[in-house]
């Protein structure tokens, strides 16, 4: 076989200016079409009802008051309902753009390609990408280029319209009921999930959404808010939402944050000096915060004494006025001052020296929420009741299935976080209001809300060695039973 030319090679540098040129072709009729509708007064009921629909839905995830940034944001209508404290909006067509600046002053928008975004160099907290893909060139070259605004916290919502309405979509626009459109993307929930991991994203949620994107009060609200959630209605749904996150860059140098370790206590006195001989230290700085209330034993006076001849790690004690572990442990939390935040309850049910995993999985960037699991190892002996196990194991699929996101053990009291994704979740509590007396489901149920990425971490769970537990095995069950109602009204089915 004859040796190849090398001069006569081609040079692949040489492809892009190609690539490049149909791109803008491709752009140029985009652009001609969308100046096009924005000078259109909207006419189409089905389109103005299913964008309202959209709107909620967005609402529904995005909080307000955050720097958001939205590509192909049309005329700003949708960024505008989400109320940013800065909002930027970023579209091809010059004439959506015009009007978007005139009917929302407050917010600021670019004209400018998804494929070469040319905005200030910031992050934002949120980027908005709705029925968006399947109208570009090249959606992979659209997420790199989304990429450069986010950073670890910053979460992206995704939308796109499922093929399976196409052909009840192409009637509606041949009979005038809604908008003509070019030749789109054949993108799937796949392709979309796919794209984003090459580019580096990691998906956090993913939902199904709209059955009926119509102005029908109590058949939408049944169908869209209910039955869109469940098997086998959920296939059938016009749109799908996915919440990303940027992917860790695990080649980057890992700093040390500092930790604080949060231990509600109540009738605990026997477990005191061994905790805090176990207890490693972690990370930039260790401290622990002990919280005590309503202890029939002399666990307070215990904590007071041992504390005085502590000084392997920083070590603070506070009496709780409220009642309940999770009034304990959000006094706890207020009172953290360092970067990490960990749970661990006083009976050493989880042994002290798992924390270290904890931390490693969440320093390491692959989450943001790190919960515990009991469920995964042979436990010993008289450490969960037959009935107690056989029902965790249940609500743990329940759970996982209304929350969107693996949860196997929702009630195991070792949970591990930032401090200041607790400070949002903190925050904006008021959406579920004062519902957990343990603690945990208000951290999950904000996680969740907050679009944080939860993994599990499989524990040993031990029997204790001192005292009674203080959790009820029936007043449990119905405590589950109430936080399903809650999960389902304020996370799956509204």
């Amino acid at each position: 076989m004859a040796a190849t030319d090398p001069s006569k090679m081609p040079n692949m540098t040489d492809y892009w200016p190609v690539k490049e040129r149909l791109l803008q072709q491709f752009g140029k009729s985009r652009i001609n079409h969308w100046n096009g509708r924005a000078r259109e007064r909207e006419r189409y009921g089905l389109s103005r009802a299913y964008h309202a629909l959209l709107r909620q839905r967005y609402r529904n995830i995005v909080p307000e008051n955050l720097r958001i940034l939205e590509i192909g944001c049309y005329k700003g209508d949708l960024l505008a309902a989400l109320k940013p404290a800065y909002g930027v909006g970023v579209d091809f067509s010059a004439e959506a753009i015009d009007s978007a600046r005139k009917r929302y002053p407050r917010l600021t928008f670019h004209v400018c390609d998804a494929h070469h975004l040319d905005i200030d160099p910031e992050y934002f907290d949120y980027v908005i990408i709705s029925d968006l893909l399947n109208d570009v060139y090249d959606v992979q070259n659209v997420f790199e280029s989304v990429r450069r605004y986010c950073d670890k916290s910053t979460r992206v919502v995704i939308n796109s319209q499922s093929h399976l309405w196409s052909p009840l979509l192409r009637l509606c626009r041949t009979i005038g009921c809604a908008p003509k459109q070019l030749l789109q993307n054949w993108i799937t929930v796949h392709d979309v999930k796919n794209l984003l991991t090459i580019v580096g994203f990691d998906v956090v949620s993913e939902t199904p959404e709209l059955l009926l994107p119509l102005p029908i009060p109590l058949a939408g609200s049944i169908a869209n808010n209910c039955l869109a959630k469940i098997w086998p209605f959920s296939h059938l749904c016009l749109t799908h939402f996915l919440v990303a996150r940027r992917s860790p860059d695990l080649d980057a140098r890992r700093r040390d944050p500092s930790v604080s370790v949060i231990i509600a206590a109540r009738n605990e006195a026997g477990h005191i000096e061994e905790l805090l001989n176990r207890i490693p230290p972690m990370g930039g700085g260790t401290e622990l915060i002990f919280v005590e209330g309503g202890s029939t034993d002399n666990t307070y006076d215990e904590i007071e004494t041992r504390l005085r001849l502590f000084s392997r790690m920083k070590a603070r004690l506070f009496r709780q006025e409220g009642r309940g572990k999770g009034d304990a442990v959000r006094l706890g939390f207020s009172m953290a001052e360092n970067d990490v935040v960990m749970i661990l309850d006083a009976d050493m049910t989880v042994m002290p020296e798992e924390l270290p995993r904890f931390y490693d999985l969440l320093v390491s960037g692959k989450t943001d929420f790190v919960n515990g699991v009991r469920l995964v190892y042979p436990m010993e002996d008289h450490a969960m009741r037959f009935f107690n196990l056989l029902g965790n194991k249940f609500f743990s699929s329940v759970f996982s299935w209304l929350l969107g996101q693996p949860v196997r053990d929702t009630l195991c009291g070792t949970k591990v976080l930032y401090r200041s994704a607790y400070l949002r979740i903190a925050e904006h509590r008021g959406y579920f209001g004062e519902f957990d007396p343990f603690g945990d489901f208000d951290l999950i149920f904000g996680a969740v809300k907050q679009n944080l990425k939860i993994m599990d971490m499989p524990v040993r769970y031990q029997a204790r060695s001192y005292g009674e537990t203080n959790i009820r095995r029936w007043s449990s069950g119905w405590l589950l039973l109430r936080m399903l109602v809650v999960a389902m009204r304020k996370i799956k089915f509204s």
